[in-house]
């Protein structure tokens, strides 16, 4: 029964799952027929819509092509004059042309402007004008629609056509004369008679044309057109084409009443196409007329209005922006000067906001510019060619025009006259000064007859409008200095360009606040108000200026010619300088500065230092002018040693307001100092290490060169002794202590700066030295420069005085004075040769043209006999010398002469040097000063101060009768140049140190004598008796006085009388004899 059951059930269980497999066949079939179903009607669907869209693209293009021929029929009838042309012809030929027009149908849109022109023309036939259709009832809408049309499609066409092709020029010219035609009635026949009523009307109709095309954007149209045509070094753009384009770029904004939209688009797209106001020669009556100048700077005045322009346009066309408004002032000399304050408003907010992007560097970030340099905004690579121009533009801004009617004020002030007072006596302290009381005699009858020296004197209230006036202008110009980085020199150059504004510059300046001058200046230092910031860029301005200016100027102009400054005034202002900068420094303002004032800092004491400098290569200050009466050198050194801020800043900025023997005190100091650090001290616990040398008499430059040479510095900074031998080896008595090494330099230094040598050559006039230009014919010249450096270094570094005279533009060098920004090479030009120095600036003078001189830009020089020609730049010898580039073939031929011949010399020297002396320890001297460093001091010899520092040997003693005999012969029988000689046989240099005789290594010393050098052995216990009782071997008046350079040692025969005494001393003083003529 079990399995009947079973089987049952496997019986029902197939026959019900047979069934539910069919079906899901079933609907899967049905599914995929309907599918193929629907696939099928949308083939058909898609069969029948390319069916349709090929039958009307057939259609489309056999109606085109329909058209084309009618409208080509209608060109060709009207060409060939076998129909007659009316406005309605055109009109339905025009619907047509614009239904199916295609950038190929340019040809055919170019005959329809014709023909449109064409009817135009026609005298008296209403109805071949084409804009008559604009008074039809049925048609005006239509009419409308379409001339708006034709004259969007002539704008799309004129931004895609270059002016400087021929045929593309053509076709400006016919599209830009549609656009003229139909933005004004002006030349609309229709409007002439009685048609004068329907002006108004059709003036509506133009107005809403132009209205159109500035929707679609009509005026950048035009700027792409304006830049095409002039952003290039040679314009394509005919005057003719170019006044219809700012004719109609004017319209709009004359129709909408100069509306503030309509005149923002104006500023952003066409007065910011470099230099169209430079291609407009003469203005279109619109621009003056309309006094579009006013408009423009009352409309830039309000400061969101202006930075709204500045930021759309970006940096280039910011600047070309700039440019044609400053050219537009400069033409409009009226209108700025009734608008000057909103017209410097403008100038300084547009340079701020450029100035903002620049950069001091090159980066990542930045580009270059050729007017703003490192810019960190997009820069239009595009204008540069057109950048020249907009320079032209911008250089108005410093041109005498303009600066004449800003600084008005300033200008107007009159100097008063004086009657003059004897200036007070200013004696000479430099020896290459020309003499300072002429000098200054010259200067007082020149200056003082003439004006009031300007000295500080306050009275003028600093909130007045006329100050604020011009400070704001002083503001205007500071600021373009420090944006315009590419031609700021040009800027400066323009500003002292007037000898008068200067002056009353300072004039202005010193009237300013209750007292005047630097009171005022230093409260504005410790306020951050917009008053100050003012105050202070007028201030910065005047220092900048003043500065450029002396810096151009050379001697003949500053102190004969007085241009600009009187010499009085250069002390004044000199004096204001040096106050602030030491107020600056010592009061703790610089140490926290930034920014504005950190950059004022450097502006007053660049001015400070460039008269500073100007005083140090020839005198016009009186004696202890730089120096701070108030300023304890004590004060200043406890400082110094505590690390304080104010002390450094002081020595780094301003060190000559310090004593000059106190700068001498600090720099030995620092020369111990570091003799310490390196051990070449003798200490209790160790001893210094010693180099010893031997040296031939005979040879003795080239046994020191290959001996010391090879030397590291710090052995050569250490102690060195030295043997001399003759020239079969055997030694010379004696034992160096110091005297021998010292004999040895100054024996190597007369011989390496000996001008037979050729090492050095000597200026001419005052002889003094300065490498030789032809000292290649010595083998190893650079090694033996850089050798001679090294030994000039240990002389100044053990504090040896040597007399070598050197020439101070090689000083300067040596100083590193001539990377200064400020340092000019004509300036120092007299210190090589004085005749060539006249004869260049006669060629500045020349009042005719120089090129009649047959100069070029060369140099012609006898070398060993051989004519040899130098190139001042390349391909010099075949450019001749302008009046154009005369100036600067001057600094090229002084820079020449005193760095390019002699570049590889004194590099090695300097090289040399500088290893021994750091050059950080040298930046506290003037070149004079460091002329005095290593040759002793150019004062009087001061008697008493030997007499009190001299030690005596062999019996003589402070009361001996020779003793009192000598000194009162070098005191009241010698005269200078005889004290001078005498100090020059006992010590080798004819200056005394500078420190005084305290400081003379080894101390000067007198020893008497009773036999030849080659007898004496020194002091004995018998000399020393003989000497002090005054008692004589033999009368020793056949023997001459003697000295021993290398110990600073006079030796003294014991001589019976006074006269035999002087007449001996003089005799061998004057033969400059040692020990050759005991």
């Amino acid at each position: 029964l079990v399995f009947f059951f079973h089987l049952a059930f496997l019986l029902l269980c197939t026959m019900f799952s047979v069934p539910q497999s069919s079906k899901s066949e079933f609907l899967d079939k049905a599914r995929q027929a309907r599918e193929e179903r629907k696939g099928q009607k949308e083939k058909e669907r898609a069969a029948i819509l390319i069916q349709a869209l090929v039958r009307r693209f057939l259609c489309r293009c056999r109606l085109q092509k329909q058209i084309r021929k009618e409208v080509d029929d209608y060109f060709q009838a009207s060409e060939t004059g076998t129909s007659k042309r009316n406005a309605l012809s055109i009109f339905k030929i025009a619907r047509k042309l614009l239904f199916i027009y295609r950038p190929e149908d340019k040809m055919k849109f170019e005959k329809l402007c014709r023909a449109i022109l064409a009817s135009m023309e026609v005298e008296n036939e209403p109805k071949v004008w084409y804009v008559s259709l604009a008074l039809s009832k049925d048609l005006t809408i239509p009419w409308l629609k379409q001339i708006k049309d034709v004259l969007w499609t002539c704008c799309q066409l004129l931004k895609n056509l270059k002016p400087d092709i021929l045929q593309d020029n053509k076709l400006v010219t016919l599209y830009l004369t549609m656009l003229v035609t139909f933005t004004d009635t002006l030349t609309w026949r229709i409007v002439r008679g009685k048609g004068e009523a329907l002006r108004p009307a059709l003036t509506r109709i133009c107005e809403n044309i132009m209205g159109h095309l500035n929707q679609k954007g009509f005026y950048s149209i035009l700027q792409i057109l304006l830049t095409n045509g002039l952003a290039r070094s040679k314009p394509s753009l005919s005057k003719g084409t170019l006044t219809a384009i700012f004719t109609l770029s004017l319209r709009p904004v004359i129709a909408a009443h100069f509306s503030e939209n309509l005149l923002r688009s104006f500023l952003i797209h066409i007065m910011s196409v470099p230099a169209i106001i430079s291609h407009l020669n003469v203005l279109t009556p619109e621009v003056k007329t309309h006094d579009l100048l006013r408009k423009f700077i009352l409309f830039l005045s309000r400061e969101e209005q202006c930075l709204d322009i500045c930021v759309c346009l970006e940096g280039s066309h910011t600047l070309c922006l700039l440019g044609n408004l400053i050219q537009l002032g400069y033409l409009n000399e009226k209108v700025l000067e009734e608008e000057a304050n909103h017209f410097v408003k403008d100038l300084t907010d547009m340079l701020s906001y450029c100035q903002r992007y620049v950069s001091q560097k090159k980066s990542n970030l930045t580009h270059w510019h050729p007017v703003l340099g490192w810019f960190s905004q997009t820069v239009d690579y595009g204008l540069n060619e057109s950048m020249p121009l907009v320079t032209k533009q911008l250089q108005h801004l410093w041109g005498v025009s303009v600066i004449r009617t800003l600084f008005s004020d300033v200008l107007s002030k009159k100097l008063e006259s004086q009657e003059p007072t004897p200036p007070p006596p200013q004696p000479s302290t430099s020896q290459n000064n020309l003499p300072v009381k002429n000098l200054f005699k010259r200067a007082f009858q020149k200056s003082a007859s003439v004006r009031n020296i300007l000295k500080p004197v306050g009275g003028k209230r600093v909130d007045s409008a006329e100050v604020q006036k011009v400070c704001s202008i002083c503001v205007l110009y500071q600021t373009a200095l420090s944006t315009l980085t590419q031609i700021r020199l040009q800027i400066l150059t323009g500003l002292t360009h007037l000898d008068d504004l200067l002056p009353k510059l300072w004039a202005f300046i010193c009237e300013l606040g209750p007292q005047g001058g630097l009171k005022l200046f230093m409260e504005c230092l410790n306020n951050d108000t917009e008053e100050s910031k003012q105050l202070l860029a007028m201030l910065m301005l005047f220092c900048d200026c003043s500065r450029h200016l002396i810096t151009i100027l050379d001697d003949i102009e500053v102190y004969e010619e007085q241009t600009s400054f009187k010499i009085e005034e250069l002390i004044t202002i000199s004096s204001f300088l040096n106050t602030f900068v030491y107020k600056m420094i010592w009061d703790g303002i610089l140490e926290n500065a930034k920014g504005e004032k950190l950059e004022l800092f450097h502006s007053v004491h660049g001015w400070l230092m460039v008269l500073y400098e100007r005083d140090c290569r020839r005198r016009f200050t009186p004696d202890d002018h730089w120096l701070r009466k108030d300023l304890k050198p004590s004060l200043l050194f406890q400082e110094l040693e505590k690390g304080k801020k104010r002390a450094q800043l002081l020595l780094q900025y301003i060190p000559h307001v310090i004593p000059h023997k106190n700068r001498v005190l600090l720099f030995r100091n620092i020369v111990t100092k570091e003799k310490e650090s390196l051990g070449l001290v003798e200490t209790s616990s160790a001893s210094p290490h010693v180099t010893h040398i031997t040296i031939r008499r005979s040879r003795m430059l080239e046994d020191g060169y290959d001996q010391l040479r090879r030397l590291p510095v710090n052995s050569i900074k250490g102690v060195i002794r030295v043997k001399f031998v003759n020239d079969l080896g055997v030694d010379e008595a004696g034992i160096d202590q110091d005297g021998v090494f010292k004999e040895f330099l100054e024996e190597i230094i007369k011989k390496v700066f000996n001008p037979a040598l050729n090492l050095f050559k000597t200026t001419s006039g005052n002889e003094r030295l300065y490498p030789s230009p032809t000292s290649y014919i010595h083998e190893n010249h650079l090694q033996l420069f850089e050798f001679v450096g090294k030994m000039l270094g240990k002389a100044v570094y053990e504090g040896i005085v040597v007399d070598v005279p050197f020439a101070s533009f090689f000083l300067s060098q040596v100083l590193g004075h001539h990377h200064s920004t400020f340092y000019s090479s004509i300036d120092e030009l007299p210190s090589l040769d004085s005749e060539f120095y006249k004869n260049l600036t006669s060629i500045k003078r020349y009042d005719g043209d120089v090129g009649d001189l047959g100069l070029t830009l060369s140099y012609d020089e006898d070398v060993m006999g051989q004519l040899v020609c130098h190139e001042l730049i390349p391909g010099g010898k075949t450019m001749p010398v302008t009046n154009e580039n005369k100036i600067s073939y001057i600094h090229l031929m002084a820079h020449f002469r005193m760095h390019t011949q002699i570049k590889e010399q004194t590099a090695a020297f300097i090289r040399g040097f500088r290893s021994i002396i750091n050059p950080e320890w040298l930046h506290m001297f003037s070149t004079p000063e460091v002329q005095r460093l290593v040759s002793g001091d150019n004062a009087e010899i001061d008697l008493d101060d030997l007499k009190k520092h001299t030690v005596y040997y062999g019996g003589f003693h402070s009361s001996h009768r020779v003793i009192i005999w000598l000194w009162d012969i070098l005191s009241s029988d010698f005269n200078a140049e005889e004290r001078a000689m005498f100090l020059k046989f006992v010590t080798s240099c004819s200056r005394p140190p500078l420190l005084g005789f305290a400081y003379l290594k080894p101390p000067f010393s007198i020893r008497c004598v009773e036999v030849s050098d080659d007898q004496d052995t020194g002091d004995t216990l018998g000399s020393v008796l003989r000497g002090f009782f005054t008692i004589r071997k033999k009368e020793p008046g056949g023997r001459l006085p003697t000295s021993s350079t290398c110990f600073n040692l006079l030796k003294l025969p014991n001589y019976s009388k006074k006269s035999i005494l002087r007449d001996k001393l003089r005799y061998a003083i004057s033969m400059n004899t040692g020990f050759e003529l005991s």
